[in-house]
């Protein structure tokens, strides 16, 4: 095509007025099958000028973007790109690469559908170049955005079969947790039994009330606790219900601390947080985060108390009795969340068991608080350990992967 313009173009004096015609709806009907393919992409385009003006965009962009500027509207032109998109973040990303002159970046975001559920895309950012002889001239950029919905979707069914993987243990430790009760209530009804069968056979009179208060009492505690357990077992087995998003990880933290500071304070506890402050995202549920930041604190509460407890040289009044550390960072391709206490420490088998379900050291405690923490942070596919000294504290280490936010395509090549 770009020679037969080419060769036309050096010719077109010498066409007749009917040739000229033809060429022209030959032309057309060209554009018009480009403009046909470009609109039928599975992907998302948009074509940009150098100052991010729009050229052009498909369906398939339209469908992926929120805008809040009609793109085909009167009122987009000579407007820059990410003035007429309704999403702070991709804006911000574009902005951002336009006033650094940077190209062949790509983020991933997450955007609301008109029905209220959650989309991801990748929006990927590469130079659109005029070629020239041997030089090659930048004359716009090409945006293009990717659905890549159904990938999350299956990585998170794949974390989720991985969990499913694991409830072998957990129900041989709700068969172990089910025959004491089981044990005991059989134990008791069959003493019931006897007392009744031995006063039927002597002088026909039931035992007294008191003596058979007594068994049905320990069998209906024994059932009660029978139904807890297996309410608790639904509860650890029960698949996490995650909407995840993108989200900044260190606002959660510092809005938690902000909320729980006056709890701290109250137990004099002292509480200290270094954030690293990057505008990181990272795809979690808000609520499922937040609940696990609030289990490692109830945990590092009731260890400082236990500790408190124990040593007989503190002394309560003015005195501080504990102290919290929470802090954040990045290494490479990891986010990376420390929360520490100076309680009463764990041994080394309490540690090794602190993420099983049913294991717990409290006198009420479910054993699930912990267990729950862990398939939180695998749903997100991260990790969470623990080291513990016994007498000097305890700190959880939650690690979590950063998306590349900023991925290097290839770059153009002749």
């Amino acid at each position: 095509m770009k020679e037969f313009s080419r060769r036309v173009s050096q010719k077109i004096d010498k066409l007749t007025p009917l040739q000229i015609q033809n060429l022209v709806e030959d032309c057309y009907a060209q554009t018009e099958m480009f403009d046909s393919i470009f609109q039928s992409l599975p992907s998302g385009l948009i074509i940009v000028d150098e100052n991010f003006c729009l050229l052009k965009i498909n369906k398939a962009a339209e469908r992926f973007l929120p805008f809040k500027i009609n793109p085909e509207d009167s009122k987009s032109e000579g407007l820059a790109v990410w003035k007429l998109i309704d999403d702070d973040e991709i804006a911000k990303f574009l902005q951002g690469a336009y006033e650094a002159d940077k190209t062949n970046i790509s983020g991933e975001y997450t955007v609301s559908t008109a029905g209220g559920s959650v989309r991801f895309i990748d929006v990927y950012l590469t130079p659109l170049v005029k070629k020239q002889n041997l030089d090659k001239n930048l004359i716009g950029s090409i945006i293009r955005i990717d659905d890549v919905t159904e990938k999350r979707n299956q990585e998170v069914l794949l974390h989720r079969m991985e969990t499913l993987a694991g409830l072998t243990n957990v129900a041989a430790s709700v068969a172990h947790e089910i025959k004491n009760p089981l044990g005991a209530i059989s134990i008791h009804i069959q003493l019931m039994q006897k007392a009744i069968k031995k006063k039927r056979e002597g002088d026909g009179l039931l035992p007294p009330a008191k003596y058979a208060e007594d068994y049905l009492d320990v069998v209906t505690q024994e059932i009660e606790r029978l139904n807890k357990i297996v309410v608790d077992f639904l509860m650890a087995v029960r698949p996490i219900s995650a909407k995840l998003e993108l989200v900044n990880p260190d606002k959660i933290l510092e809005d938690f601390i902000s909320f729980f500071s006056p709890e701290f304070s109250e137990k004099q506890i002292e509480l200290e947080s270094n954030l690293c402050g990057c505008d990181v995202r990272l795809l979690l549920d808000s609520k499922l985060f937040r609940e696990v930041i609030v289990n490692l604190s109830q945990n590092a509460i009731f260890a400082i108390e236990k500790k408190f407890d124990v040593d007989e040289c503190s002394e309560k009044s003015g005195h501080i009795s504990g102290k919290i550390s929470i802090k954040s960072k990045i290494a490479g391709e990891r986010y990376i969340l420390t929360f520490k206490d100076d309680g009463i420490g764990m041994s080394d088998e309490t540690a090794s068991r602190v993420f099983e379900p049913y294991f717990t050291t409290k006198s009420n405690g479910t054993g699930l608080g912990m267990a729950m923490s862990y398939k939180i942070i695998k749903e997100f596919s991260g990790d969470i350990s623990v080291k513990s000294v016994l007498g000097e504290g305890t700190t959880f280490t939650i690690e979590l992967p950063v998306p590349q936010m900023e991925k290097k395509l290839l770059t153009f090549r002749e």
